[in-house]
């Protein structure tokens, strides 16, 4: 008989879009995944919610295990924005981000979207490896700038975020 951590590393979560009820979770997992930014649990339940057509949650054996949330940019509708991407330790290294990118962009709200941004401040190796990998699996590149500053923005109390910009040149690989 297997150990349920060894079926952890063999079993493949099942994503879903999220709904209201899945807000507190999602919190829970976001304030595991450090130094990722907390959002109140009530932002959570909002995202889950009002945008639920362009997020994702993971789970694996009824537990949250990943979270991406994004949305399509109101003034830019070829332009799915990430906002934050957790995965649990448990499942790290698997894949998991670039299954859930995937999965948003297939969805029918995203049949416009040509390019994925997002944000990154330099010491966060995690995020700069997901948003690579998903760029060499789309056969692109990252485009990056910085974005929100340190100085001009956070008032020296945040790193700088660099906006990261991923254009989609084969949608077709989406599918895959």
């Amino acid at each position: 008989m297997q150990h349920p951590a060894d079926l952890a590393r063999i079993a493949l979560p099942t994503l879903r879009q999220p709904t209201a009820t899945d807000g507190a979770d999602v919190w829970k997992l976001v304030r595991a995944c450090r130094p990722l930014d907390e959002n109140s649990m009530y932002c959570n339940l909002l995202q889950c919610d009002h945008f639920a057509d362009t997020c994702v949650l993971a789970e694996l054996s009824q537990e949250a295990v990943g979270w991406i949330s994004a949305y399509v940019m109101p003034n830019e509708p070829d332009t799915l924005f990430v906002w934050q991407v957790a995965v649990a330790e448990s499942v790290r290294g698997r894949g998991l981000g670039a299954m859930m990118l995937q999965s948003i962009l297939r969805r029918s709200q995203c049949e416009d979207v040509t390019r994925i941004q997002t944000t990154i401040t330099a010491e966060n190796d995690a995020s700069w490896a997901l948003f690579r990998k998903f760029a060499k699996l789309q056969d692109s590149q990252l485009d990056i700038t910085p974005y929100y500053t340190q100085a001009q923005h956070f008032q020296d109390r945040c790193k700088t975020e660099n906006l990261v910009t991923i254009p989609l040149k084969n949608r077709v690989a989406l599918a895959a």
